[in-house]
């Protein structure tokens, strides 16, 4: 059903969002890739061409989320490739490695920054696109951190559940005018989120911890994503770990929930 839709994939430079890129190439959909770093986008670009994707049916826009004034710009030129956007994949997003006594406020603001308010300004961006079109399919990588809090994440998990909120109640605004909101809930993917997490100063952790490391395989999740969004799922919930078995368990027992991440520290 992607097949000759524009999908424009933000953090598109690796993890769940290079690996997105990768199956819509190879089911025909037109991609834009954005992130930062430019020389990684040429990569993905590279890769889907490997793919079967023709090099003028990909367009790397690189894109700070969190540089507001450049957003409105972005996304003209996003629309301007093929004069529409089917599907906006906001997934661009930093983790975090600290308590709280021992995090900066600006990290804090670093981290609501990059996740959340860096989300909700493109998403308005390209909200009146589809709202003209009278179609299209805004998608958020959240998190179990979003419905779950534990230790050393409170930014992290502040910003995720933001996220789930923001995306729950716009699919409520926007449900009668042909638009499609998915919410994806990862649990431990293995990716490189936890090596670029914050520490409380604000610097990088630089290292995969063994809850990362142990995870899902990227390539994996992103086909239990791809299989959710054919079928406009509202929420995919993909993991294989007990971080999966939490969710059941906050929704049906949750102080056991919340005992269980205590003892885990």
């Amino acid at each position: 059903m992607f097949k000759g839709q524009t999908i424009w994939v933000t953090g598109a430079s690796s993890g769940i969002g290079e690996a997105l890129a990768y199956e819509f190439a190879s089911l025909g959909a037109k991609l834009i890739l954005s992130a930062r770093r430019e020389a990684e986008l040429e990569r993905v670009k590279a890769a889907c061409e490997t793919m079967g994707a023709m090099a003028d049916d990909v367009l790397i826009l690189p894109l700070d989320v969190t540089d507001e004034g450049a957003i409105a710009s972005v996304t003209k030129a996003a629309h301007g490739f093929t004069g529409r956007i089917d599907m906006l994949i906001n997934n661009a997003g930093i983790s975090q490695r600290s308590l709280c006594i021992d995090t900066d406020m600006a990290t804090y603001r670093r981290l609501f920054e990059v996740d959340v308010f860096g989300q909700i300004a493109l998403t308005k961006e390209v909200l009146p696109i589809m709202l003209e079109q009278k179609s299209g399919h805004m998608v958020v990588t959240a998190s179990v951190a979003g419905k779950i809090g534990v230790s050393q994440r409170t930014g992290y998990c502040a910003a995720k559940h933001a996220m789930m909120g923001f995306f729950d109640a716009l699919r409520a605004e926007v449900s009668k005018s042909g638009l499609h909101v998915t919410t994806i809930t990862p649990g431990f993917i293995r990716t490189n989120i936890a090596t670029h997490a914050l520490k409380g100063d604000g610097s990088e952790f630089g290292k995969v911890d063994k809850n990362i490391a142990g995870g899902m395989d990227v390539k994996k999740c992103a086909k239990v994503i791809m299989k959710g969004l054919s079928k406009r799922q509202k929420e995919i919930p993909v993991g294989e770990g007990s971080e999966m078995k939490a969710l059941w368990v906050k929704r049906f027992f949750p102080n056991t929930l919340f005992k269980m991440v205590e003892k885990m520290g």
